[in-house]
């Protein structure tokens, strides 16, 4: 008989974009070292932080330094180099090329982000089966008023235009199944947004809440117009849904155009209504090729949509493995003492063959 095979741990690589981190990244690193040893969550799953790959986004302060004395302490630090400054999203991508564990997790470099709420969202993420979790933050934001509402009113137009949820829940504090994260890393073009491109392929996302802890003292890496492209990114990753309502917008304002029409002969064949002259004509032909216009728009815009979806690398499809066989599927830890092994020829021992076998649901693969 086949002996079942036996759960290993969950391998989890950290991605942290560095920037500027001279003065944080070094606690930051504090914080996981304790997870490097092995960890068992809530809910019984056994895990560790294999890697923590530290990408160089060519930031304006000693990172750079910082990075290369941690990586010479600490055996699990991979370095990568970036060639200039491309960003957030870009770099956290290039990060997740970089990694082989079982999950990535993605965290920013200021510390805002508790290493401690990792733990939570893998149990989360194995709950409920899903490919994606996001850290919801159950405090404010730690930015201005502006700031958030801006972002909170960005958020709710592309949830909206793309016709999903997920988008409010976006958070640059995530955990993600690796073949997903690295599938999204090689694919990806230059217009496409980290979280929409990862939406693309993940088949549940969720979140987790956590708490975020204070912003750092040092000046942020985004002014309003940095931000403003990073929405503007985001809505032209989102799909082609609002370039469907121009077609809408047009198509109704060719439809109104005929309603008028037939609402002014009427009222004039059959009713005598007194109308200006050459009024009624205006209008009807002002909402008829208004109308037309922005039909033909909207189909333009969905050729172009198509084009763009190719230009950002959104794939037709992604296989996987099995999903039993793969992290989801594993089981966590039997809560409770093993069963004691006995002596066979205790004949009083009470224990049969049967009690000492292994528990085939929970032990898994």
């Amino acid at each position: 008989m086949t002996e079942p095979r036996k759960s290993r741990p969950h391998a989890l690589s950290v991605v942290i974009p560095v920037y500027q981190g001279a003065e944080t990244l070094r606690g930051v690193i504090g914080e996981i070292l304790p997870f490097t040893e092995g960890f068992t969550t809530s809910d019984g799953h056994e895990a560790r932080i294999a890697e923590v790959v530290l990408v160089y986004d060519r930031g304006p302060d000693d990172s750079a330094q910082v990075m290369r004395t941690l990586a010479q302490e600490f055996s699990f630090i991979k370095n990568v180099w970036l060639s200039r400054n491309f960003g957030q999203h870009p770099t956290t991508l290039a990060g997740m090329a970089s990694t082989g564990g079982d999950w990535i997790v993605t965290m920013d470099e200021d510390g805002q982000h508790d290493p401690a709420a990792i733990p939570r969202m893998l149990d989360v993420a194995m709950a409920e089966q899903a490919d994606l979790v996001y850290a919801r933050p159950l405090t404010a934001l730690p930015h201005s008023f502006t700031r958030n509402l801006s972002s909170r009113i960005a958020k709710r137009i592309i949830a909206m235009s793309a016709g999903s949820k997920t988008a409010r829940e976006f958070n640059s504090f995530r955990l993600v199944l690796g073949e997903v994260g690295r599938s999204v890393a090689a694919y990806a073009g230059a217009g496409a947004y980290l979280d929409v491109a990862m939406t693309w392929v993940a088949g549940r996302i969720t979140t987790c809440p956590v708490e975020l802890r204070p912003d750092s003292a040092r000046p942020s890496g985004y002014n309003y117009r940095s931000l403003f492209s990073h929405f503007w990114r985001m809505a032209v990753s989102s799909g082609t849904r609002a370039l469907r309502m121009v077609s809408l917008t047009g198509a109704f304002f060719a439809v109104l155009g005929v309603g008028l029409a037939v609402y002014l002969f009427v009222a004039k064949v059959f009713f005598s209504v007194d109308l200006p002259s050459g009024w009624p004509s205006l209008m009807v032909a002002l909402l008829l090729s208004s109308g037309a216009i922005l039909f033909s728009l909207g189909v333009i815009a969905e050729y172009i949509g198509v084009s763009v979806n190719m230009a950002m690398g959104r794939p037709l499809y992604l296989i996987v493995s099995d999903p039993a066989h793969g992290p989801l599927g594993r089981r966590p830890r039997p809560i409770g003492p093993p069963p004691v092994m006995r002596d066979p020829g205790d004949t009083n021992s009470g224990v049969t063959t049967s009690d000492v076998q292994p528990d085939l649901h929970r032990i898994g693969r």
